[in-house]
């Protein structure tokens, strides 16, 4: 009896002791679900959604996300790069006619282009130019659709898709939560951008805002956290920080909607140029 009893008291006080956590976890989703996003439809199979949180993980934050229907927009995705010069993701979007886009891949900041496997219409415009355990994941688009693998699990070099961009880290992979290094780049709270693909065939492209008092950032496993909320069953990571940009064409004056960090002013002006960006074509 007394060892029964012991045993009780001790799964009681697991149980309590990790309560507060699955509990915040709890309020968390629920206050993701039953969002009341507001909601502008940009065309039939196309919305963009904005929320702000007063007390999402304990912060404040901004959410922008575009959710596009594969099924009747697949084969309008591509991607946009330079082998060199930089760009803002609005200056590459109006440059290629996009309706909507995302900025990509990670970049060097001093000599151009992406430091990671970039190819567009069939042409590598950028080979990888030091591997990273950070860009373990690949998004291809091709007619048929959008995927996003482990970067080890495809030859993605070989890969008959028109358009590879490797990036990361890797967020979700067939509905598991991807396991993520214990780093600062995933633990602190930054601005982040992320693509991923629904179980019921949508997109989203989401910018988290952050660098700001009216926007903390996510780190990582938040963001992740968020994704599948959402419904992702495949995730990835993509530049983020001063980077993390939305377009949304016709949107706001300059096309941008979320809030990018890089003026360390809450407006759509902050624009840090990249490298690439995935892009859905007008």
């Amino acid at each position: 009896m007394k060892k029964h009893n012991y045993k009780t008291a001790l799964f009681l006080a697991t149980f309590f002791f990790f309560l507060p956590g699955v509990w915040a976890q709890s309020l968390d989703s629920i206050a993701v679900v039953q969002k009341e996003w507001t909601v502008t439809p940009i065309k039939k199979g196309i919305i963009w959604k904005q929320g702000h949180f007063d007390d999402l993980f304990d912060s404040q934050q901004e959410i922008n996300f575009v959710e596009i229907d594969l099924r009747k927009h697949r084969k309008r995705l591509f991607l946009a790069a330079d082998s060199v010069q930089l760009k803002t993701a609005a200056q590459f979007a109006e440059e290629n006619n996009a309706l909507v886009a995302i900025n990509g891949g990670f970049f060097d900041m001093k000599n151009g282009g992406a430091w990671d496997y970039t190819k567009v219409a069939n042409r590598v415009v950028n080979r990888t130019r030091n591997a990273t355990a950070r860009a373990n994941a690949v998004l291809l688009i091709d007619r048929r659709g959008v995927e996003i693998h482990p970067a080890s699990a495809i030859d993605y070099e070989h890969h008959k898709a028109p358009n590879v961009l490797l990036s990361g880290p890797l967020l979700i992979h067939q509905d598991d939560t991807a396991e993520l290094a214990a780093n600062p780049f995933n633990a602190n709270r930054h601005p982040r951008s992320a693509i991923a693909v629904t179980s019921d065939k949508k997109l989203l492209l989401m910018v988290v805002d952050g660098r700001n008092r009216m926007a903390e950032g996510m780190n990582l496993h938040e963001l992740a956290r968020v994704l599948h909320w959402l419904g992702a069953k495949d995730a990835m990571n993509l530049d983020g920080g001063g980077s993390s940009t939305l377009f949304v064409k016709g949107a706001t004056e300059n096309n941008v909607v979320n809030y990018p960090s890089d003026n360390k002013r809450f407006d759509h002006e902050g624009l840090r140029e990249v490298a690439n960006i995935i892009y859905l074509k007008d």
